[in-house]
């Protein structure tokens, strides 16, 4: 029972870690990635869509990304939804057959505010992980009467340790990602 509590606690935390690092990828650097448009949802025959179930995306350039879509009808929505994406700061020019989307330069000032967004996502990582350390705790006090207090006593120690590697992980993705950042 208590290895059941601390395995869903860690499958949890690690999850909380992997879903942080996919956000920081979302965030650009100097270059132009096809994972910035991943959390693009494109408003297609009024269902809202990933841009890369409508679409195929590549990289020519640094800074260039080229978006076919693969319904020409389509065009129209995705330059839509590219352009009021929050954060990306890109300006697509659609010729009829594709969509080109040039990334600006970064100036100091936009990379500051892309690394306070990288905090924030970091410490809401930080916070989905303690919430899953206080269910993992309550559910431990609940087997309190069945396994005994030093059993129990013992499996918070190692939940805490769980704990303690899993906020560790997201710092860590955290500098790395803010290095990333900073970097000209």
């Amino acid at each position: 029972m208590i290895a059941d509590v601390l395995a869903e606690a860690t499958e949890k935390m690690t999850k909380a870690v992997e879903v942080a690092k996919e956000d920081f990828a979302t965030v650009r650097t100097g270059r132009a990635n096809p994972q910035l448009f991943q959390k693009i949802m494109v408003e297609y025959y009024g269902t809202p869509t990933p841009l890369a179930q409508l679409a195929s995306l590549q990289n020519p350039e640094a800074r260039t990304i080229i978006i076919t879509p693969y319904d020409k009808s389509a065009l129209k929505e995705i330059e839509k939804a590219i352009v009021n994406f929050p954060n990306l700061g890109a300006n697509p020019s659609n010729d009829g057959e594709i969509i080109r989307v040039t990334m600006p330069e970064l100036t100091e000032d936009r990379r500051k505010e892309y690394v306070k967004i990288v905090k924030q996502k970091a410490e809401d990582c930080k916070v989905a992980i303690r919430n899953v350390r206080r269910k993992a705790k309550d559910d431990l006090d609940a087997l309190k009467s069945e396994v005994g207090d030093d059993e129990v006593a013992r499996a918070e120690k190692e939940l805490e340790a769980i704990t303690k590697r899993a906020t560790d992980a997201a710092d860590e993705a955290f500098k790395k990602k803010e290095a990333e950042l900073l970097e000209v």
